[in-house]
């Protein structure tokens, strides 16, 4: 019995302790606006809201541009194949890490929000990126009629 509790107190806190201690750390791929993978792994920015690589969304003129894919190319500009840094928070329902990254010292996530390509997510950043997204956003999202998620901004 002795042995038993040994071993459980050995094991238990091994088990109990965050596996994502290190940093994840590399060449970032950019899936979408707030979504990059490194080493084949999908993380998810914390914090933010970006538009889908494929969603379309209405500009002042109401006409249809491809928001989604503007936020993954111009967050994989400013990535500019540096290395990203990545500090995993938790895991979503997905099966993402979630995590803050940065690139060259600056959080991802404060950067596409306060270039307009992505929203503050109150709920998870507990409004870290609110004044970012201040600067920037003037328009407001609304549901598309295919109940997901679309984006409004004005120019």
């Amino acid at each position: 019995m002795r042995l038993w509790l040994a071993v459980a107190a050995v094991i238990l806190p091994a088990l109990i302790t965050p596996l994502h201690a290190q940093p994840l750390t590399g060449q970032a791929t950019v899936i979408d606006g707030d979504t990059i993978e490194i080493h084949r792994q999908r993380i998810r920015l914390s914090g933010i809201d970006a538009p889908e690589s494929d969603q379309l969304c209405r500009g002042d003129d109401s006409l249809q541009y491809r928001c989604g894919a503007d936020a993954a190319n111009e967050l994989d500009r400013f990535i500019a194949g540096r290395p990203v840094s990545c500090e995993q928070l938790d895991v979503d329902r997905y099966k993402r890490v979630v995590a803050f990254c940065t690139v060259g010292g600056v959080d991802l996530g404060e950067w596409i929000v306060r270039q307009g390509f992505a929203f503050d997510w109150p709920r998870y950043s507990r409004g870290k990126y609110a004044v970012a997204q201040r600067l920037v956003w003037e328009g407001e999202m609304v549901r598309a009629m295919s109940s997901a998620r679309a984006f409004t901004r004005s120019a």
